[in-house]
Protein backbone atom coordinates (compact mmCIF):
# COMPACT_ATOMS: atom_id res chain seq x y z
CA UNK A 1 0.00 0.00 0.00
CA UNK A 2 1.40 3.40 -0.95
CA UNK A 3 1.53 6.40 1.36
CA UNK A 4 -1.22 8.14 -0.62
CA UNK A 5 -3.48 5.08 -0.48
CA UNK A 6 -2.85 4.79 3.24
CA UNK A 7 -3.81 8.44 3.78
CA UNK A 8 -6.94 8.22 1.61
CA UNK A 9 -8.02 5.04 3.33
CA UNK A 10 -7.76 6.67 6.74
CA UNK A 11 -9.45 9.87 5.52
CA UNK A 12 -12.39 7.83 4.24
CA UNK A 13 -12.49 5.92 7.53
CA UNK A 14 -12.52 9.17 9.52
CA UNK A 15 -15.55 10.32 7.55
CA UNK A 16 -17.49 7.46 9.15
CA UNK A 17 -16.16 7.77 12.69
CA UNK A 18 -19.01 9.86 14.17
CA UNK A 19 -21.87 7.85 15.59
CA UNK A 20 -25.45 8.99 15.13
CA UNK A 21 -25.93 8.49 18.87
CA UNK A 22 -23.24 11.11 19.58
CA UNK A 23 -24.94 13.70 17.37
CA UNK A 24 -28.32 12.90 18.94
CA UNK A 25 -26.94 13.38 22.45
CA UNK A 26 -25.35 16.70 21.49
CA UNK A 27 -28.63 17.83 19.97
CA UNK A 28 -30.56 16.89 23.14
CA UNK A 29 -28.16 19.07 25.13
CA UNK A 30 -28.73 21.95 22.70
CA UNK A 31 -32.50 21.45 22.89
CA UNK A 32 -32.40 21.53 26.69
CA UNK A 33 -30.37 24.74 26.60
CA UNK A 34 -32.79 26.35 24.15
CA UNK A 35 -35.80 25.44 26.29
CA UNK A 36 -34.12 26.87 29.39
CA UNK A 37 -33.23 30.07 27.55
CA UNK A 38 -36.79 30.57 26.27
CA UNK A 39 -38.37 29.89 29.66
CA UNK A 40 -35.88 32.18 31.41
CA UNK A 41 -36.54 34.99 28.92
CA UNK A 42 -40.29 34.56 29.29
CA UNK A 43 -40.75 34.23 33.06
CA UNK A 44 -37.63 35.74 34.66
CA UNK A 45 -36.67 38.56 32.28
CA UNK A 46 -40.25 39.07 31.11
CA UNK A 47 -39.49 39.46 27.40
CA UNK A 48 -42.16 39.37 24.73
CA UNK A 49 -41.22 36.57 22.37
CA UNK A 50 -42.91 34.83 19.47
CA UNK A 51 -43.37 31.85 21.72
CA UNK A 52 -45.32 29.78 19.21
CA UNK A 53 -42.60 30.03 16.57
CA UNK A 54 -39.82 29.61 19.16
CA UNK A 55 -41.31 26.39 20.51
CA UNK A 56 -41.94 25.28 16.93
CA UNK A 57 -38.24 25.71 16.13
CA UNK A 58 -37.22 23.71 19.19
CA UNK A 59 -39.97 21.15 18.57
CA UNK A 60 -38.64 20.45 15.08
CA UNK A 61 -35.31 19.46 16.64
CA UNK A 62 -37.13 17.25 19.14
CA UNK A 63 -39.07 15.51 16.38
CA UNK A 64 -35.92 15.05 14.30
CA UNK A 65 -34.11 13.50 17.23
CA UNK A 66 -36.97 11.15 18.03
CA UNK A 67 -37.26 10.01 14.41
CA UNK A 68 -33.49 9.41 14.19
CA UNK A 69 -33.54 7.45 17.46
CA UNK A 70 -36.40 5.20 16.33
CA UNK A 71 -35.52 4.65 12.67
CA UNK A 72 -31.77 4.10 12.92
CA UNK A 73 -29.77 1.78 15.21
CA UNK A 74 -27.80 3.36 18.05
CA UNK A 75 -24.45 2.25 16.64
CA UNK A 76 -25.03 3.73 13.17
CA UNK A 77 -21.99 5.60 11.83
CA UNK A 78 -22.79 8.70 9.84
CA UNK A 79 -21.29 9.21 6.41
CA UNK A 80 -19.78 12.60 5.63
CA UNK A 81 -22.85 13.66 3.68
CA UNK A 82 -25.21 12.58 6.48
CA UNK A 83 -23.03 14.32 9.03
CA UNK A 84 -23.02 17.51 6.98
CA UNK A 85 -26.81 17.42 6.63
CA UNK A 86 -27.27 17.04 10.40
CA UNK A 87 -24.89 19.92 11.13
CA UNK A 88 -26.60 22.03 8.45
CA UNK A 89 -30.00 21.31 10.05
CA UNK A 90 -28.67 22.42 13.46
CA UNK A 91 -27.24 25.60 11.91
CA UNK A 92 -30.51 26.50 10.17
CA UNK A 93 -32.57 25.75 13.29
CA UNK A 94 -30.30 27.88 15.47
CA UNK A 95 -30.32 30.80 13.05
CA UNK A 96 -34.12 30.64 12.77
CA UNK A 97 -34.34 30.78 16.57
CA UNK A 98 -31.94 33.75 16.64
CA UNK A 99 -34.04 35.47 13.96
CA UNK A 100 -37.06 35.17 16.26
CA UNK A 101 -35.14 36.54 19.26
CA UNK A 102 -33.30 39.66 18.14
CA UNK A 103 -30.74 38.48 15.60
CA UNK A 104 -27.26 39.79 16.38
CA UNK A 105 -28.70 41.73 19.35
CA UNK A 106 -29.05 38.35 21.03
CA UNK A 107 -25.84 37.48 22.92
CA UNK A 108 -26.35 33.82 22.00
CA UNK A 109 -25.58 34.65 18.35
CA UNK A 110 -22.01 33.53 19.04
CA UNK A 111 -23.29 29.91 19.08
CA UNK A 112 -23.38 30.05 15.28
CA UNK A 113 -19.68 29.13 15.49
CA UNK A 114 -20.43 25.71 17.00
CA UNK A 115 -21.76 23.89 13.89
CA UNK A 116 -18.97 25.26 11.70
CA UNK A 117 -16.35 24.18 14.25
CA UNK A 118 -17.82 20.67 14.30
CA UNK A 119 -17.67 20.51 10.51
CA UNK A 120 -14.01 21.61 10.53
CA UNK A 121 -13.25 18.79 12.96
CA UNK A 122 -14.85 15.87 11.14
CA UNK A 123 -15.73 16.87 7.57
CA UNK A 124 -13.77 17.48 4.41
CA UNK A 125 -12.86 20.95 3.24
CA UNK A 126 -15.69 21.41 0.75
CA UNK A 127 -18.35 20.59 3.37
CA UNK A 128 -16.72 22.96 5.83
CA UNK A 129 -16.71 25.73 3.21
CA UNK A 130 -20.39 25.15 2.44
CA UNK A 131 -21.33 25.37 6.12
CA UNK A 132 -19.05 28.37 6.69
CA UNK A 133 -20.51 30.36 3.78
CA UNK A 134 -24.05 29.42 4.85
CA UNK A 135 -23.40 30.56 8.42
CA UNK A 136 -21.89 33.86 7.25
CA UNK A 137 -24.82 34.51 4.89
CA UNK A 138 -27.34 33.83 7.68
CA UNK A 139 -25.49 36.05 10.15
CA UNK A 140 -25.36 38.84 7.56
CA UNK A 141 -29.10 38.45 6.93
CA UNK A 142 -29.88 38.55 10.65
CA UNK A 143 -27.99 41.83 10.99
CA UNK A 144 -30.69 43.53 8.88
CA UNK A 145 -33.74 41.28 9.25
CA UNK A 146 -34.89 39.92 12.60
CA UNK A 147 -37.73 40.16 15.08
CA UNK A 148 -36.61 42.57 17.82
CA UNK A 149 -36.62 41.71 21.48
CA UNK A 150 -39.30 43.60 23.46
CA UNK A 151 -39.85 44.00 27.17
CA UNK A 152 -43.23 43.68 28.83
CA UNK A 153 -43.53 47.46 28.66
CA UNK A 154 -42.97 47.42 24.89
CA UNK A 155 -39.40 48.76 24.89
CA UNK A 156 -37.16 47.34 22.17
CA UNK A 157 -33.84 45.91 23.39
CA UNK A 158 -31.31 46.86 20.75
CA UNK A 159 -27.56 47.37 20.83
CA UNK A 160 -26.02 50.44 19.19
CA UNK A 161 -25.47 49.99 15.47
CA UNK A 162 -21.71 50.10 15.87
CA UNK A 163 -21.90 47.18 18.34
CA UNK A 164 -24.08 45.16 15.96
CA UNK A 165 -21.63 45.82 13.15
CA UNK A 166 -18.77 44.85 15.44
CA UNK A 167 -20.53 41.61 16.36
CA UNK A 168 -21.04 40.83 12.69
CA UNK A 169 -17.34 41.44 11.94
CA UNK A 170 -16.25 39.44 14.99
CA UNK A 171 -18.44 36.46 14.09
CA UNK A 172 -17.25 36.59 10.46
CA UNK A 173 -13.60 36.62 11.53
CA UNK A 174 -14.23 33.88 14.08
CA UNK A 175 -15.89 31.71 11.44
CA UNK A 176 -12.75 31.92 9.31
CA UNK A 177 -10.15 31.78 12.07
CA UNK A 178 -11.68 29.07 14.25
CA UNK A 179 -12.48 26.88 11.22
CA UNK A 180 -8.96 27.28 9.85
CA UNK A 181 -7.32 26.77 13.25
CA UNK A 182 -9.47 23.75 14.14
CA UNK A 183 -8.98 22.12 10.76
CA UNK A 184 -5.23 22.73 10.81
CA UNK A 185 -4.77 21.22 14.28
CA UNK A 186 -7.08 18.31 13.46
CA UNK A 187 -5.17 17.50 10.27
CA UNK A 188 -1.92 17.55 12.22
CA UNK A 189 -3.39 15.07 14.70
CA UNK A 190 -4.81 12.84 11.96
CA UNK A 191 -1.52 12.89 10.06
CA UNK A 192 0.37 11.95 13.19
CA UNK A 193 -2.07 9.13 13.95
CA UNK A 194 -1.77 7.78 10.41
CA UNK A 195 2.00 7.99 10.48
CA UNK A 196 2.26 6.33 13.88
CA UNK A 197 -0.06 3.57 12.66
CA UNK A 198 2.19 3.07 9.64
CA UNK A 199 5.21 2.97 11.96
CA UNK A 200 3.60 0.34 14.15
CA UNK A 201 2.70 -1.73 11.06
CA UNK A 202 6.27 -1.52 9.77
CA UNK A 203 7.77 -2.47 13.12
CA UNK A 204 5.26 -5.27 13.63
CA UNK A 205 6.05 -6.68 10.20
CA UNK A 206 9.78 -6.53 10.86
CA UNK A 207 9.33 -8.18 14.25
CA UNK A 208 7.19 -10.98 12.78
CA UNK A 209 9.75 -11.66 10.07
CA UNK A 210 12.46 -11.68 12.68
CA UNK A 211 10.53 -14.09 14.91
CA UNK A 212 9.75 -16.33 11.93
CA UNK A 213 13.42 -16.41 11.02
CA UNK A 214 14.26 -17.41 14.58
CA UNK A 215 11.79 -20.31 14.47
CA UNK A 216 13.23 -21.49 11.15
CA UNK A 217 16.78 -21.27 12.44
CA UNK A 218 15.87 -23.17 15.59
CA UNK A 219 14.04 -25.80 13.54
CA UNK A 220 17.04 -26.20 11.27
CA UNK A 221 19.28 -26.61 14.30
CA UNK A 222 17.01 -29.11 16.05
CA UNK A 223 16.37 -31.20 12.91
CA UNK A 224 20.05 -31.41 12.06
CA UNK A 225 20.71 -34.43 14.28
CA UNK A 226 17.80 -36.63 13.09
CA UNK A 227 18.56 -35.79 9.46
CA UNK A 228 22.19 -36.73 9.98
CA UNK A 229 21.07 -40.03 11.54
CA UNK A 230 18.78 -40.75 8.59
CA UNK A 231 21.58 -40.02 6.16
CA UNK A 232 24.06 -42.22 8.04
CA UNK A 233 21.60 -45.12 8.29
CA UNK A 234 20.63 -44.86 4.63
CA UNK A 235 24.32 -44.83 3.61
CA UNK A 236 24.91 -48.03 5.58
CA UNK A 237 21.86 -49.62 3.96
CA UNK A 238 23.20 -48.72 0.52
CA UNK A 239 26.42 -50.58 1.25
CA UNK A 240 24.63 -53.64 2.66
CA UNK A 241 22.04 -53.86 -0.13
CA UNK A 242 24.53 -54.02 -2.99
CA UNK A 243 22.94 -57.30 -4.14
CA UNK A 244 19.33 -55.98 -4.05
CA UNK A 245 19.01 -53.26 -6.66
CA UNK A 246 15.41 -52.24 -5.86
CA UNK A 247 15.95 -51.80 -2.13
CA UNK A 248 19.30 -50.13 -2.77
CA UNK A 249 17.61 -47.50 -4.97
CA UNK A 250 15.05 -46.87 -2.20
CA UNK A 251 17.84 -46.36 0.32
CA UNK A 252 19.61 -43.95 -2.07
CA UNK A 253 16.35 -42.05 -2.49
CA UNK A 254 16.04 -41.72 1.30
CA UNK A 255 19.60 -40.37 1.51
CA UNK A 256 19.00 -37.88 -1.31
CA UNK A 257 15.79 -36.61 0.27
CA UNK A 258 17.55 -36.20 3.62
CA UNK A 259 20.20 -34.10 1.85
CA UNK A 260 17.42 -32.07 0.23
CA UNK A 261 15.76 -31.42 3.59
CA UNK A 262 19.11 -30.31 4.99
CA UNK A 263 19.65 -27.89 2.09
CA UNK A 264 16.11 -26.46 2.38
CA UNK A 265 16.45 -25.88 6.11
CA UNK A 266 19.90 -24.36 5.63
CA UNK A 267 18.62 -21.88 3.03
CA UNK A 268 15.61 -21.00 5.17
CA UNK A 269 17.72 -20.71 8.27
CA UNK A 270 19.88 -18.00 6.72
CA UNK A 271 17.10 -15.57 7.57
CA UNK A 272 16.98 -16.75 11.17
CA UNK A 273 18.43 -13.97 13.24
CA UNK A 274 16.72 -14.43 16.58
CA UNK A 275 18.55 -17.57 17.55
CA UNK A 276 20.42 -17.32 20.87
CA UNK A 277 23.69 -17.11 18.95
CA UNK A 278 22.36 -14.27 16.74
CA UNK A 279 20.81 -11.92 19.25
CA UNK A 280 23.84 -9.73 18.79
CA UNK A 281 25.98 -9.03 15.74
CA UNK A 282 28.83 -6.75 14.71
CA UNK A 283 27.70 -3.20 14.05
CA UNK A 284 28.97 -3.34 10.48
CA UNK A 285 26.97 -6.51 9.79
CA UNK A 286 23.80 -4.89 11.11
CA UNK A 287 24.41 -1.96 8.76
CA UNK A 288 24.99 -4.34 5.84
CA UNK A 289 21.73 -6.12 6.63
CA UNK A 290 19.89 -2.79 6.65
CA UNK A 291 21.48 -1.75 3.33
CA UNK A 292 21.08 -5.11 1.58
CA UNK A 293 17.65 -4.45 -0.06
CA UNK A 294 19.02 -1.30 -1.75
CA UNK A 295 22.34 -2.62 -3.04
CA UNK A 296 20.98 -3.53 -6.47
CA UNK A 297 19.47 -0.17 -7.35
CA UNK A 298 22.35 1.23 -9.36
CA UNK A 299 23.96 3.23 -6.53
CA UNK A 300 27.11 2.21 -4.68
CA UNK A 301 26.71 1.84 -0.90
CA UNK A 302 30.09 2.19 0.83
CA UNK A 303 30.25 1.13 4.48
CA UNK A 304 33.14 2.54 6.50
CA UNK A 305 33.83 1.71 10.12
CA UNK A 306 36.23 2.67 12.87
CA UNK A 307 37.98 -0.69 12.96
CA UNK A 308 39.78 0.29 9.77
CA UNK A 309 41.59 2.98 11.77
CA UNK A 310 41.76 1.23 15.15
CA UNK A 311 44.05 -1.66 14.37
CA UNK A 312 43.79 -4.61 16.69
CA UNK A 313 40.41 -3.63 18.16
CA UNK A 314 37.64 -6.21 17.99
CA UNK A 315 34.50 -5.26 16.02
CA UNK A 316 31.77 -3.67 18.13
CA UNK A 317 28.87 -6.04 18.69
CA UNK A 318 25.40 -4.59 19.23
CA UNK A 319 21.89 -5.96 19.76
CA UNK A 320 20.13 -7.05 16.58
CA UNK A 321 16.97 -5.01 17.04
CA UNK A 322 14.33 -4.95 14.28
CA UNK A 323 13.48 -1.30 14.99
CA UNK A 324 17.10 -0.23 14.53
CA UNK A 325 17.52 -2.25 11.33
CA UNK A 326 14.23 -0.99 9.85
CA UNK A 327 15.00 2.62 10.78
CA UNK A 328 18.48 2.50 9.24
CA UNK A 329 17.04 0.80 6.16
CA UNK A 330 14.62 3.70 5.62
CA UNK A 331 17.40 6.25 6.01
CA UNK A 332 19.60 4.39 3.53
CA UNK A 333 16.66 4.08 1.14
CA UNK A 334 16.14 7.85 1.24
CA UNK A 335 19.85 8.42 0.58
CA UNK A 336 19.83 5.97 -2.36
CA UNK A 337 16.70 7.65 -3.76
CA UNK A 338 18.41 11.02 -3.97
CA UNK A 339 22.06 10.06 -4.49
CA UNK A 340 23.76 10.59 -7.83
CA UNK A 341 26.03 7.55 -7.66
CA UNK A 342 27.25 6.81 -4.12
CA UNK A 343 26.01 6.57 -0.54
CA UNK A 344 28.44 6.41 2.36
CA UNK A 345 27.53 4.85 5.72
CA UNK A 346 30.12 5.65 8.40
CA UNK A 347 30.12 3.81 11.73
CA UNK A 348 32.08 5.12 14.71
CA UNK A 349 31.99 4.36 18.40
CA UNK A 350 33.55 5.43 21.66
CA UNK A 351 33.21 4.29 25.25
CA UNK A 352 30.09 6.44 25.60
CA UNK A 353 28.40 6.60 22.20
CA UNK A 354 27.73 4.73 18.96
CA UNK A 355 27.36 6.92 15.87
CA UNK A 356 26.25 6.20 12.30
CA UNK A 357 26.49 8.88 9.60
CA UNK A 358 24.74 8.47 6.25
CA UNK A 359 25.74 10.88 3.50
CA UNK A 360 25.19 10.87 -0.28
CA UNK A 361 26.41 12.77 -3.32
CA UNK A 362 23.03 14.19 -4.30
CA UNK A 363 21.62 17.71 -4.09
CA UNK A 364 20.92 17.57 -0.35
CA UNK A 365 17.83 18.59 1.59
CA UNK A 366 15.94 21.72 0.50
CA UNK A 367 17.01 24.41 3.01
CA UNK A 368 13.40 25.38 3.75
CA UNK A 369 12.53 21.80 4.78
CA UNK A 370 15.43 20.92 7.07
CA UNK A 371 13.48 22.02 10.12
CA UNK A 372 10.53 19.82 9.11
CA UNK A 373 12.40 16.65 8.22
CA UNK A 374 10.90 13.79 10.18
CA UNK A 375 7.37 15.20 10.13
CA UNK A 376 4.82 12.90 8.46
CA UNK A 377 3.27 13.66 5.06
CA UNK A 378 5.59 16.53 4.14
CA UNK A 379 5.08 17.41 0.48
CA UNK A 380 7.16 19.67 -1.73
CA UNK A 381 6.45 21.09 -5.18
CA UNK A 382 8.67 19.17 -7.60
CA UNK A 383 10.62 21.05 -10.22
CA UNK A 384 10.77 19.96 -13.85
CA UNK A 385 14.31 18.70 -13.25
CA UNK A 386 13.10 16.55 -10.35
CA UNK A 387 10.31 15.09 -12.46
CA UNK A 388 12.65 14.22 -15.32
CA UNK A 389 15.36 12.81 -13.06
CA UNK A 390 13.09 10.78 -10.78
CA UNK A 391 9.63 10.47 -12.35
CA UNK A 392 8.69 7.47 -10.22
CA UNK A 393 9.30 9.15 -6.88
CA UNK A 394 6.52 10.88 -4.94
CA UNK A 395 7.72 11.32 -1.39
CA UNK A 396 5.45 12.24 1.52
CA UNK A 397 8.02 12.14 4.34
CA UNK A 398 6.48 9.01 5.85
CA UNK A 399 9.63 6.90 5.43
CA UNK A 400 11.78 9.42 7.27
CA UNK A 401 9.12 9.78 9.96
CA UNK A 402 9.07 6.02 10.49
CA UNK A 403 12.87 5.93 10.62
CA UNK A 404 13.05 8.84 13.05
CA UNK A 405 10.35 7.39 15.29
CA UNK A 406 11.84 3.90 15.42
CA UNK A 407 15.40 5.10 16.02
CA UNK A 408 14.37 7.60 18.68
CA UNK A 409 12.47 4.83 20.46
CA UNK A 410 15.71 2.85 20.53
CA UNK A 411 17.39 5.75 22.35
CA UNK A 412 19.01 7.53 19.39
CA UNK A 413 19.22 11.22 18.61
CA UNK A 414 19.01 12.22 14.94
CA UNK A 415 20.41 15.26 13.21
CA UNK A 416 19.55 16.14 9.62
CA UNK A 417 21.81 18.51 7.68
CA UNK A 418 23.54 19.05 4.34
CA UNK A 419 27.15 18.07 3.86
CA UNK A 420 27.64 21.19 1.72
CA UNK A 421 25.72 24.20 0.44
CA UNK A 422 22.75 22.85 -1.59
CA UNK A 423 22.69 26.02 -3.70
CA UNK A 424 25.96 25.11 -5.38
CA UNK A 425 25.43 25.09 -9.12
CA UNK A 426 27.58 22.05 -9.73
CA UNK A 427 28.24 18.98 -7.60
CA UNK A 428 30.56 16.30 -8.85
CA UNK A 429 29.49 12.67 -8.69
CA UNK A 430 31.29 10.85 -5.90
CA UNK A 431 31.59 13.96 -3.72
CA UNK A 432 30.16 13.82 -0.20
CA UNK A 433 28.11 16.93 -0.70
CA UNK A 434 24.48 15.77 -0.34
CA UNK A 435 22.13 15.02 2.54
CA UNK A 436 23.66 14.06 5.87
CA UNK A 437 22.01 12.13 8.69
CA UNK A 438 23.72 11.56 12.03
CA UNK A 439 22.32 8.90 14.36
CA UNK A 440 23.88 8.79 17.82
CA UNK A 441 23.05 6.31 20.59
CA UNK A 442 24.35 6.04 24.13
CA UNK A 443 26.56 2.97 24.05
CA UNK A 444 24.48 1.13 26.64
CA UNK A 445 21.35 1.46 24.43
CA UNK A 446 22.83 -0.82 21.74
CA UNK A 447 25.65 -2.85 23.26
CA UNK A 448 24.24 -5.98 24.97
CA UNK A 449 25.04 -6.83 28.56
CA UNK A 450 27.81 -9.31 29.13
CA UNK A 451 25.27 -11.56 30.87
CA UNK A 452 23.25 -11.83 27.63
CA UNK A 453 25.32 -14.62 26.09
CA UNK A 454 24.18 -17.83 24.40
CA UNK A 455 23.86 -20.81 26.65
CA UNK A 456 25.66 -24.01 25.94
CA UNK A 457 22.49 -26.03 26.06
CA UNK A 458 20.06 -25.93 23.16
CA UNK A 459 16.65 -24.53 23.96
CA UNK A 460 13.88 -26.77 22.58
CA UNK A 461 11.04 -25.33 20.56
CA UNK A 462 7.92 -24.99 22.65
CA UNK A 463 4.75 -26.34 21.10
Amino acid sequence: MTNREFGLMNEHRRGNWIRLRTMIMLRWIAIAGQFIAIITAQYMIDLQLELGLCYLAVGISVIGNLIASVVFPENKRLSETENMMMVMFDLLQLCFLLFLTGGLNNPFAILVLAPVTVSALVLRLRFTLILGFTAFALVTTMMFYHIPLRTAQGFILRMPEIFVFGSWVAIGIALIFISFYTRWITRELYSMEDAIAATEMALSRAQKLNDLGGVVAAAAHELGTPLATIKLTSSELIEELYDNEDLREDAMLIRDQADRCRDILRSMGRAGKDDLHMRKAPLVEVIREAAEPHEGRGKAIVIEHASEQLMGELPLEIQRRPDVIHGLRNLIQNAVDFATSTVWVEANWTDETVEIRIVDDGRGYPPQLIGRIGDPFVRTRKTDRDRSARPEYEGMGLGLFIAKTLLERSGAKLNFANASDPSRSRIRAGERAGALVEVVWPREALVPDESDVPTAQNVPIQA
